[in-house]
């Protein structure tokens, strides 16, 4: 696999949902492994949730002996971190979650936490990280939050870009570019490895790239979206393609 100075995650949680809702055996994740990565995509992402809307127990283990590199999302608790160190995915990102929600509506607010809470995060990422599997906290793009990433033992964030994508108009979209920016700097200057997603898409992901600190975007919605009318592997190659700005 080539080796990107940003790297491109593929989020194919929205392909399994056109299997779980209509209960069929297809289409097949494991060929979107494969079409994903050999069009230009640096790994694969799949959230597990626990209400099991699209993600599949089944699938997380086919994913992962197909899979070169898995990051597999996932809230915290005690049974998706058993999952996690048993299935060993290169990186496990830790989101919040709620059943109600259609996707993730925010990071985890790490300030708000009980000492219990953050105790239980603080165990639960050194659970993970003595199975070799590096821990990312999807946060707001917010320094304080970057601080206590830092003393939970997280080596790495990735930053919801959210509200960047939902900006209304340029002077919005300009405030919430800055902050993923300040919290990008801030978060390498701490040795922090930097991530970003949500919302992010062909319209949208050309300043977020300009953003140096950032190594990692992870995409799923809008390119399982767009390869509805021009395929799944034309649509990986076009991402691909405005990451490296070629």
């Amino acid at each position: 696999m080539i080796k990107h100075n940003k790297r491109l995650g593929v989020n194919i949680d929205h392909i399994a949902t056109l299997r779980t809702n209509r209960k069929t055996d297809y289409p097949s994740l494991v060929q979107a492994v494969h079409i994903a990565e050999e069009n230009g995509a640096d790994l694969i992402t799949i959230h597990l949730r626990e209400d099991r809307r699209h993600i599949q127990d089944q699938d997380v283990i086919d994913i992962r002996a197909h899979a070169s590199v898995l990051n597999l999302e996932m809230a915290l608790t005690d049974e998706m971190i058993n999952i996690c160190n048993n299935i060993k995915p290169d990186y496990c990102c830790i989101v919040p979650e709620k059943r109600k929600e259609l996707t993730t509506e925010g990071g985890l607010d790490l300030l708000n936490m009980s000492n219990n809470q953050f105790n239980f995060l603080v165990d639960s990422i050194d659970r993970i990280h003595q199975n070799g599997i590096i821990v990312s906290l999807f946060i707001d793009p917010e320094i304080n939050q970057i601080k206590k990433c830092i003393e939970s033992g997280a080596k790495c964030i990735e930053l919801h870009t959210g509200s960047y994508a939902n900006a209304k108009n340029s002077i919005e979209k300009n405030v919430e570019l800055q902050r993923i920016k300040d919290a990008a700097n801030f978060a390498a200057s701490c040795n922090l490895q930097v991530h970003a997603g949500h919302g992010l898409n062909l319209s949208n992901l050309a300043d977020i790239c300009k953003i140096s600190p950032i190594e990692e975007l992870n995409i799923g919605h809008a390119i399982i979206a767009d390869s509805i009318f021009k395929g799944f592997e034309k649509t990986i190659k076009d991402y691909r393609s405005a990451i490296n700005n070629d």
